[in-house]
């Protein structure tokens, strides 16, 4: 098929013939050609296979189709696609499109395709995909839309869909029962993955920041342990290399002793690995090509501790094997070890509290059940990612209750098909199946006001799992869609000109709608303190969907990015909360503390730059009535606490609020901050106070607890405006050291003052990646029931707010250090790169 594929497209014109035979197709019986627009919209949600596929078939059965999807989606310049006044030109050779793997702009398009296959595959034919559909006239693409955040379901009937196709693929991965799990070192296959193909951490161009180090371990037995498995192998050489490559210029501009003086001793070990193992890869690459072979990296990775799968069954067992066998045997060519029959027990951690090894016990079968053998064995791992499943993404259902009814297991929604009687349609209930030879019930049990929702790829349970059945869902499920409007279609005559140009000018009002709605573009930049700016962003639904105490993904486009000393400035997803939002306007305003080389970017923004804001995402913090309510903020912690303060205000809350700096010129949005409180004690932790402009507020130098102790002592110079002791919650947000010392002064040095039933909750800062809710998994924050010691998990990213008392802060704190020697040295890199380049204004 590939060998077919790359013929047509090496054809002048290739790309024009595929593209001709996307639309029409004489084998195709029912529909041979595309249809001219029928004058109905649907929404596809998600733009993995299962999505893209769909987009196509509805496109040819004359729909209007807007797909949207959680992830960055990089847009073709208005030439390619024949956008914003440009005319559509013909494609003569499809090589001068294509790249190398590693100078690829990454579109973000195709979910699962885009950051889930390994390089084995040619990721051009994706563009290839990308491309053919961006050019039809009826599709429109929309990236950074959160179904649930961005928009809802009645948010995209207002809107003038008339269908809506949810194909959002996996959700929530599987978290195992390991102790330890999840110390630092450890994380989920699909935080690794798209943290490597979605930022293009393995691009020589990139500033993102992704540290793995060896011997590394994947646990699971399927194609995405073995993808995993196959690019941890082809990133590390990369990573060590590009490592080398950064230092050698640092050092060339600040000495060695100025490039090594951010790192810690645990820091400086890991990087002095990073530089050894980038000599020895370097080594290999000039010996290799004096010899005239290529180089061979297996060697090197795996006298480093090696890249090795690991699964509780055998080999021919696993899912990958029964799946693609030949998946596994290319792994295991490129060096990638299999152990069978190993169950993870434990995580075992260094004396820093990073995992150094893994306990595995034995499995064996007895009478046909898997067991175990009490045999026990440690493997070291410096990484270790965890394949070990999803669940389908029904995340909708958990924003929204009520809306889609789930099956019986709660897991998947419940499939229901089409029934036609005297007025309509209406749904039944089908039972899942994993044949889809059988009865397949592609819709939801939605169904308002003649309007349907239907669902595809891993959202269906006899779809689910891979990317074949993936798109097989999406062929299968598509006349479904056709069908509620096949009666209207059929009765249209396509030669009446005028009604057809009628229906086309309608579409282009409704893709003009949509445009004002989705696309977010930067107004001001403006600079607050030496270190914090604030990003001003139009983005009617973005702002308009906002509630205090959410957040916001922020992104500059790879195409767009300026390039600087051949490195492209492109920003990793940034968690932002919304610091204030004017919903008439579309505005939304978040303020960011530059300290790494995204956050440091954001300055570099410029009015008028298209840009990806999505969200909302987290939850609105809850807003109680009447309650007295003590606010905490450390630092750029400030930023979300004053939209939440006006909020508390109008629900009748009296509020005092604690605003800590390190230093006075820090501080920003003073007046915003005394306009939601009662009173505020400005500290800071050195040099000179704030200045006081209210007689009721006081200034301290100090930590904010310390703060928080002099204000109940009475010692501040001004009237306390409530009691501690009156306090029915307290919420802090800030660093994580900030709010563990807010959550441990509770039972120390203030419990003396607070009433025993007071709540206290912390916005938790967990590292962050997708921000689309149990997606990733980066966001995992453990937490240990203070009464009963028990673990749970919670996703950040769905849920900020958590209590205090159950945070694991050491394990908070721990994770947030997975990357910091390559992000410290990144930040120096990138502040060397901005001297080089004057004309890339900041403010």
């Amino acid at each position: 098929e590939t060998a077919t594929l790359t013929d047509v497209l090496d054809l002048p014109w290739g790309f024009e013939i595929y593209g001709l035979l996307t639309r029409w197709n004489p084998l195709n019986i029912r529909r041979p050609y595309a249809l001219p627009y029928v004058g109905r919209n649907v929404m596809v949600v998600g733009l993995g296979p299962a999505g893209y596929t769909l987009s196509h078939y509805l496109l040819n059965e004359g729909f209007a189709v807007t797909g949207v999807d959680g992830l960055k989606i990089e847009p073709f310049p208005d030439e390619l696609v024949g956008r914003n006044g440009h005319t559509l030109q013909p494609i003569r050779d499809w090589r001068e499109l294509t790249r190398e793997l590693d100078e690829r702009v990454l579109e973000g398009f195709g979910g699962v395709s885009e950051y889930g296959i390994t390089v084995r595959w040619d990721k051009n034919f994706l563009t290839l995909i990308h491309l053919t559909l961006a050019r039809r006239e009826g599709l429109r693409i929309y990236g950074g839309i959160r179904f649930g955040g961005t928009l809802t379901v009645e948010d995209a009937w207002a809107l003038g869909f008339d269908h809506v196709a949810i194909a959002a693929g996996a959700g929530r991965p599987t978290i195992i029962g390991m102790k330890n799990n999840l110390i630092r070192g450890i994380r989920k296959a699909s935080d690794f993955l798209m943290a490597l193909q979605l930022t293009g951490a393995f691009k020589r161009d990139s500033l993102a920041n992704l540290q793995v180090q060896l011997p590394a371990i994947v646990i699971g037995g399927g194609l995405t342990g073995i993808d995993t498995a196959t690019e941890l192998m082809a990133y590390y050489p990369v990573q060590v290399e590009k490592t080398l490559e950064r230092h050698e210029k640092l050092v060339a501009d600040l000495g060695e002793a100025a490039v090594l003086a951010r790192l810690d001793a645990e820091e400086r070990a890991t990087y002095h690995t990073f530089l050894e193992h980038g000599r020895a890869v370097r080594a290999e690459r000039q010996k290799a090509q004096a010899e005239g072979r290529s180089p061979d990296f297996i060697h090197l990775v795996r006298s480093w501790g090696g890249v090795s799968l690991v699964y509780r069954r055998g080999l021919t067992e696993s899912p990958a094997y029964r799946l693609n066998h030949e998946e596994v045997s290319k792994a295991l060519e490129e060096g990638i070890r299999f152990i069978e029959r190993m169950s993870p027990t434990e995580a075992l951690q260094d004396d820093t509290g990073a995992v150094r090894a893994i306990r595995f016990e034995r499995m064996v079968t007895v009478d046909g059940k898997l067991k175990g053998s009490g045999q026990f064995f440690e493997l070291p791992a410096k990484t270790v990612c965890v394949a070990a499943g999803t669940s389908p993404n029904v995340t909708y259902e958990k924003e929204y209750p009520g809306t889609f009814q789930l099956d019986e297991a709660k897991e998947y929604f419940q499939g229901h098909e089409l029934v036609e009687d005297g007025s309509g349609f209406k749904l039944q209930p089908v039972e899942a199946a994993e044949d889809p030879e059988a009865k397949v019930g592609f819709f939801t049990s939605y169904q308002q006001d003649g309007r349907f929702v239907s669902f595809y790829g891993d959202n269906h349970p006899t779809y689910a799992g891979n990317v074949v059945k993936a798109m097989a869902s999406a062929k299968d499920g598509h006349p479904q869609v056709a069908r509620l409007f096949a009666k209207e279609v059929a009765a249209m005559d396509f030669s009446d000109t005028a009604a057809q140009e009628a229906r086309e000018s309608k579409r282009a009002a409704h893709f003009a709608k949509l445009d004002e709605a989705f696309l977010a573009t930067v107004v001001a930049v403006n600079r607050l303190t030496p270190t914090i700016v604030e990003v001003v962003v139009r983005a009617p639904f973005a702002a308009s969907h906002f509630s205090p105490g959410q957040f916001y993904r922020l992104q500059n486009f790879e195409r767009n990015a300026p390039l600087v000393d051949g490195v492209r400035l492109t920003m990793e997803g940034l968690a932002l909360t919304g610091a204030w939002v004017d919903k008439e306007k579309g505005l939304m305003g978040t303020i960011v503390l530059e300290m790494g080389s995204s956050s440091r970017l954001c300055a570099a923004l410029k009015p008028g730059e298209p840009v990806v804001l999505m969200g909302p995402t987290g939850a609105p913090t809850e807003i109680g009535h009447n309650e007295t309510v003590v606010l905490v903020g450390g630092g750029l912690g400030n930023a979300v606490l004053f939209s939440i303060a006006r909020s508390l205000k109008a629900a009748g809350c009296r509020v005092v609020y604690f605003a800590g700096y390190r230093l006075k010129s820090d501080s920003f949005k003073q007046d915003e901050i005394e306009a939601g409180t009662d009173q505020v004690i400005w500290s800071v932790d050195s040099g000179e106070t704030l200045d006081v402009r209210r007689p009721q507020d006081a200034a301290f130098r100090g930590n904010v607890v310390q703060a928080m102790v002099a204000y109940a002592q009475g010692t501040l110079g001004v009237k306390p405006v409530i009691s501690l002791s009156e306090v029915d919650r307290i919420i802090a947000i800030g660093s994580d050291r900030m709010m563990r010392a807010v959550a441990e002064a509770r039972h120390g040095v203030l419990q003396p003052f607070l009433k025993p039933e007071h709540e206290a909750i912390g916005s938790i800062n967990s590292p962050m990646q997708c921000m689309m809710k149990e997606i990733c998994a980066q966001c995992l924050q453990r937490h240990v029931d203070p009464l009963t010691g028990k673990e749970t998990w919670v996703f950040s990213c769905y849920n900020q707010d958590q209590r205090l008392d159950h945070v694991d802060f050491v394990n908070l704190n721990q994770r947030l250090r997975g990357n910091t020697v390559l992000e410290k040295m990144g930040d120096t890199f990138l502040a060397q790169l901005l001297k080089k380049a004057p004309q890339l204004k900041r403010v």
